[in-house]
């Protein structure tokens, strides 16, 4: 049984028949369980929503750094109210993305921090994003006590000195597609010497789908290609990583999906 730690549903397979076909795809391949993750709060309540309805989906609810621009004075209460579901599991995709700067970078920091302050407030680990922001998404990290909560690094993407840094504040480790790349060796350095038990699996789909799909529409059913790679380079079976991680989900967050 496998978990995806980390996807996009809504938007990206727009309508309930599609996501059906899309769960049932994913089922066949093993993925039995879905973090679905909400990036404003328009998006946030309509995940909650999907997550109430399927028992198999729970949510990560944040605004991502792309949206930090949207942050307004009624943003924190809201999301706070959101985040108080028991289906809501982790706070974010929240984070610093230095790639793209859809949002001032300020207004990203100071967006960033008011969440991991929020994670703290109620008590839920962090869902954390960070692109060519590295040093930056460590030191905020460092200075608002995120260690105190935890989290997943998503779409694990950075070197080993980094991989040391997050796991010594508490984080878990999720790798993507990315892994399956074959220029990534770094990742797949930190992913054959990552613990066992902070290692996850994820698709960030609609993006980033591993080989042999790399190019196409990435979906929660590819997250087996993923658990393969890390099998193959951990020297593992896959059915050892699939209990591996969902075990490690469950450590985080207190959930595992039901067979």
């Amino acid at each position: 049984m496998l978990v995806d730690a980390h996807c996009h549903l809504l938007g990206s397979y727009p309508g309930k028949e599609n996501l059906k076909i899309i769960f049932d795809r994913a089922k066949a391949a093993g993925v039995l369980g879905f973090v679905a993750v909400g990036t404003d709060l328009e998006d946030c309540g309509q995940v909650l929503a999907l997550a109430k309805e399927n028992n198999h989906v729970q949510t990560s609810l944040g605004v991502h750094p792309h949206e930090a621009k949207s942050w307004g004075p009624g943003t924190e209460a809201a999301l706070m109210a959101l985040l108080g579901d028991p289906n809501a599991r982790f706070v974010g995709e929240t984070g610093l993305d230095w790639h793209y700067d859809f949002s001032p970078r300020e207004t990203q920091e100071q967006v960033f921090r008011a969440q991991i302050q929020l994670a703290r407030r109620i008590g839920k680990p962090l869902m954390i994003h960070t692109r060519e922001a590295a040093d930056d998404t460590i030191r905020i990290l460092r200075e608002e006590g995120a260690e105190q909560v935890g989290g997943i690094i998503h779409c694990f993407s950075e070197d080993m000195a980094f991989a040391r840094q997050a796991l010594d504040l508490g984080f878990y480790l999720s790798f993507s597609g990315i892994l399956t790349f074959k220029k990534a060796e770094a990742i797949q350095e930190v992913a054959a010497w990552a613990p066992e038990d902070r290692i996850l699996v994820e698709t960030d789909s609609p993006y980033l789908a591993p080989v042999p799909h790399r190019g196409k529409t990435n979906e929660p059913a590819y997250v087996a290609f993923v658990a393969e790679r890390l099998a193959g380079l951990r020297h593992l079976s896959v059915a050892r990583v699939a209990e591996l991680t969902t075990r490690n989900l469950e450590t985080l967050c207190g959930w595992a999906p039901s067979c």
